[in-house]
């Protein structure tokens, strides 16, 4: 039998071990609202297309440098670029928090994004 550490027997990967929970899923208050949210939000720059689900969607955290936005991937934490053309502009998020539509790194050779909402606190 081979021991395997914890958060991967749990399927948390061990990246998200101590991270803060509120960036890593969605609040069990906030489920519902995300969900109908996320469900109904568009690619911005090809409204055509859904940004995806709650499964690709999450609140975050962001920063600025250089004038650019960044928000953090909650698989592995890094800081993506967030295209100009995937900010919303066009609809309010549902709770005043920076929201992230993206695949995860195993997913996409590049950093995808499908969409970004930000947050009226930052």
């Amino acid at each position: 039998m081979i021991a395997l550490p914890f958060p991967l027997m749990t399927g948390v990967g061990a990246d998200e071990v101590g991270q803060d929970a509120t960036h890593r899923h969605h609040p069990l208050q906030d489920r519902l609202l995300h969900d109908e949210f996320y469900s109904s939000w568009r690619m911005p720059d090809n409204p055509v297309l859904s940004c995806c689900n709650s499964a690709d969607c999450y609140p975050t955290e962001m920063h600025y440098v250089d004038g650019k936005v960044y928000a953090r991937r909650r698989e592995d934490g890094k800081y993506i670029l967030i295209p100009a053309q995937k900010v919303e502009r066009n609809r309010d998020n549902p709770d005043g928090r920076n929201h992230l539509c993206a695949p995860p790194p195993s997913a996409s050779l590049v950093d995808a994004v499908f969409c970004f909402a930000l947050g009226g606190a930052t």
